[in-house]
């Protein structure tokens, strides 16, 4: 059985920077409130008419990872495409981002898991090189939730916190036997799935019925996120630890061999609290929420990404990515660089 290698990154993010001071023009807030409960200083969003789509800021994250690994779109066997906002409910991302980079028919598969979706995306990829199904898989994750949020008052505690762009990863096969992805973690707790959500319109709610439904209740808000902060925030905090520490087991590890730990950027104050758990140095952990927000499915490999930039990976550094997020989905992925 083969072992799969990161050989790129890349990641992109729209040119428009979002403040806290420019949030305050559409509702009450507050630079001071919103740094105090998330850590975020700003966030991009894609602008009226700057061409970026879902698959479109995928495709700019993928050409940069492709450069990086010295590699051609053709020399892709396989996608794997993670986000909860697609183009369209159907087809797909994924197939969206094989025509943008011209590759050849190759298969595109979509990953729905929300804030855990790149992790899951990693380790199916990883699957598929372990198997030798596959050489070459691209992993994308890539958002834009700015059009799909309340931007009110009424909408602050979630709309404050999401940003939009992209990370890409590619992963290739190797027969080196302790490098490259080692374990992962993957979890889901589906009775909690109405904490964290946006319902309407779906196939539960048809379109039609839904729209007749908001002319005679113009105050619906379930066409927006809902997120139950405190009970996810409680939530978090222990499956982002016992994620971690599965993959750390799995691989025969301890938190003492952990150089680098990703987490997911849904709250700073989440990231801070599982590196105090752990014992961990402010260089163990990378955080970038500050700069991008939650960019949910996207925020792990930007995050890797500009950590790989920034040269904070080394030659075989054990690097720990690992998220939680709507469903409840969890998990982690354990990585020897």
């Amino acid at each position: 059985m083969y072992n799969s290698k990161v050989i790129g990154l890349g990641k992109y993010v729209p040119e428009r920077v979002v403040t806290n001071e420019e949030l305050t023009r559409y509702m009450d807030t507050s630079d001071e409130w919103i740094r105090e409960r998330t850590g975020i200083e700003q966030r991009h969003w894609v602008a009226e008419g700057d061409g970026n789509t879902t698959a479109v800021m995928g495709a700019k994250a993928a050409r940069q990872a492709l450069e990086r690994a010295g590699l051609k779109p053709s020399d892709i066997d396989f996608i794997v495409f993670a986000t909860l906002s697609p183009e369209f409910f159907f087809p797909g991302s994924g197939v969206l981002l094989q025509e943008l980079l011209e590759m050849p028919t190759v298969g595109a598969l979509d990953v729905r898991n929300q804030c855990s979706g790149f992790v899951y995306a990693t380790a199916v990829a990883d699957q598929f090189i372990k198997t030798g199904m596959y050489k070459n898989v691209l992993v994308v994750g890539s958002e834009i939730q700015s059009t799909g949020l309340d931007v009110s008052t009424r909408g602050r505690g979630v709309s404050v916190i999401f940003g939009d762009g992209a990370g890409a990863m590619i992963l290739t096969r190797t027969e080196e036997k302790k490098k490259g992805l080692l374990a992962h973690s993957l979890h889901s707790e589906g009775k909690y799935a109405d904490q964290l959500t946006v319902k309407y319109p779906a196939s539960s709610f048809p379109s039609q019925k839904y729209f007749e439904h908001l002319q005679q209740n113009p105050d619906e808000t379930g066409h927006f996120p809902y997120m139950n902060g405190n009970f996810v925030f409680k939530n978090a905090v222990v499956r982002f630890q016992e994620a971690i520490a599965e993959v750390l087991q799995k691989a025969g590890m301890s938190k003492e061999d952990l150089d680098l730990l990703i987490p997911h950027q849904a709250n700073l104050r989440i990231s801070q609290f599982i590196q105090k758990m752990f014992g961990l140095k402010d260089h163990q952990v990378y955080n970038n929420i500050q700069k991008y927000g939650n960019t949910t499915a996207a925020s792990i490999p930007i995050a890797l990404t500009e950590a790989w930039e920034a040269g904070k990976i080394k030659e075989n550094d054990i690097v720990v990515l690992a998220a939680f997020g709507s469903g409840f989905t969890w998990g982690a992925n354990l990585i020897k660089w």
